[in-house]
């Protein structure tokens, strides 16, 4: 891989993996645009490395909090402390794991298409608006409900299909189900964690299978993109609440419309 599709690539994952316009849209389509060869499993495996890493250790000490408390709540067999935040986590992790075995084919063949990535980029970009407007933003993500979890985990699974946008489709489902833009920001965050490192681990397995690689791109890559993913987390969350969902769904209307341009 050329330095300039290094920088770029893992640039780009570590904006789009937490901004509501789907990473795995921009990874697949960038080296159609571009002309540059694909980037490899190898180079996914190794950005995604870096957004794990900096949502992780951005939200450090809710995880650490979070995981002792489950921990707690496991032998007490009661609620305690963050624990029901832990177990919300963890239930809406369950659908993406589920369909995500099960679709893996079907969602690293048919999918990848780049119209099925510009309507799914103009559909649930208006859906994320319609979300922003008439969402009541009324509570925080300490305060879901089991029924609202479970919503919210469905959500996921359906950014499977490329365009949707993992965090854009959580928010989507955050707002509706009545979480300020904030909490379905942080909680849509915090579901990222088990849902890059199933989706890595997945990947890593594949890899194995396909032998040696170059370690230096893949080290850069998923430094770049950790660097790029924490800040990105940091201003997202600081300027959400001032500037709303409306640029990115004017940001998700244009690519998808860009695209159905180019590729019809």
């Amino acid at each position: 891989m050329l330095l300039i599709q290094i920088i770029i690539l893992a640039i780009i994952q570590g904006l789009t993996e937490f901004l509501p316009i789907s990473s795995s849209a921009h990874l697949i389509l960038v080296p159609q645009l571009s002309d540059w060869p694909d980037q490899g499993l190898a180079f996914d495996v190794a950005v995604h490395v870096g957004t794990l890493s900096a949502v992780v250790w951005y939200f450090r000490c809710e995880v650490i909090t979070m995981a002792r408390d489950w921990g707690s709540s496991c032998v007490q067999r009661q609620q305690t402390g963050e624990s029901r935040l832990a177990w919300a986590v963890i239930l809406g992790s369950i659908p993406v794991a589920v369909f995500g075995l099960l679709l893996h084919d079907l969602v690293d063949t048919t999918l990848r298409s780049p119209l099925v990535i510009a309507w799914a980029t103009i559909g649930f970009g208006l859906l994320l608006w319609l979300a922003d407007v008439i969402g009541r933003r009324v509570r925080d993500e300490h305060r879901l409900g089991w029924k609202d979890v479970v919503v919210i985990g469905l959500a996921q699974a359906v950014a499977l299909i490329p365009g949707t946008s993992r965090s854009g489709i959580t928010m989507t489902a955050g707002l509706l189900m009545g979480l300020t833009r904030t909490a379905a920001a942080r909680f849509s965050f915090l579901l990222s964690i088990p849902a890059i490192l199933m989706a890595g681990a997945y990947k890593t397995l594949k890899l194995i299978e396909q032998g040696s690689v170059e370690w230096l791109p893949l080290l850069l890559g998923a430094v770049i993109s950790a660097f790029t993913a924490y800040l990105c987390i940091h201003w997202f969350l600081k300027l959400l609440d001032r500037i709303g969902m409306l640029p990115f769904v004017i940001y998700r209307l244009l690519l998808g419309a860009g695209l159905l341009y180019v590729f019809m």
